[in-house]
């Protein structure tokens, strides 16, 4: 299949949330996208752009998943700019009372299935010598905010690792990687974690903006981290 002439972007849990906000201001920029979801269907916003959107089953518990969603994307569209790894779970219990099992879960979730994504994208990242990983982490992955985040934090705070170890990994093939760390944003898995209404957490469509801001920046302006909040703290 000939090279499709827009950059591609490979968005996990592409189907709601952050993960959808991203893919409709990518489009909308004139990128093509491939979304990972567990069950991927078609949604109004995609009318009209069809040609440009590839949807994958995507299981971020399923260790081949990543090398078959590359794949498949590479074969549709010729080619694979960026990835964001957005595919991610919470779970609020404390580091006593949670399981090792639970703790195993989050860590399959949030770092290790990123970091096979990236893997499986690379020979196409590398080769296009400005290729773009966005990690979504979380303020989380900066501070320890409370006893009931905490289990969660290991978790991101890993992610962030991740990231800078991507961008170190990358950095002579071109290749850029960012941990993006929001507190609050208007999603479900925000909505089950804090009483804070939906309309003072960060609107995805936010989110979205920056990722788009940061795929576009040259490899001159490299950011290793970007945090956003929607509440006051002392350092974020």
């Amino acid at each position: 299949m000939p090279k499709n002439e827009s950059r591609v972007a490979l968005i996990s849990g592409g189907g709601r949330g952050i993960g959808s906000a991203i893919a409709q201001r990518l489009v909308s920029a004139g990128w093509s996208v491939s979304l990972g979801m567990r069950n991927p269907d078609r949604q109004a916003w995609m009318a009209g752009s069809e040609d440009r959107i590839h949807l994958a089953a995507y299981n971020a518990l399923d260790a081949d998943a990543e090398e078959a969603w590359a794949a498949a994307a590479a074969k549709r569209f010729g080619r694979i700019d960026a990835i964001v790894a957005n595919a991610g779970v919470a779970n609020p219990k404390d580091v006593i009372e949670a399981s090792d099992e639970e703790l195993q879960q989050l860590l399959d979730i949030n770092v290790k299935a990123p970091r096979r994504l990236a893997r499986a994208a690379w020979p196409w990242l590398a080769s296009a010598r400005n290729g773009r990983i966005i990690v979504m982490a979380s303020l989380s992955g900066k501070r320890v905010k409370s006893a009931r985040s905490g289990l969660y934090s290991i978790s991101k705070f890993a992610a962030v690792a991740l990231a800078h170890a991507l961008r170190h990994a990358g950095f002579d093939c071109g290749v850029r990687a960012t941990a993006v760390c929001p507190g609050f944003v208007a999603s479900d898995m925000s909505a089950a974690l804090t009483d804070l209404p939906q309309d003072r957490m960060t609107d995805p469509a936010d989110i979205a903006r920056i990722i788009e801001m940061l795929l576009d920046l040259p490899n001159e302006a490299s950011v290793a981290e970007f945090t956003i909040n929607c509440q006051l703290e002392e350092s974020f």
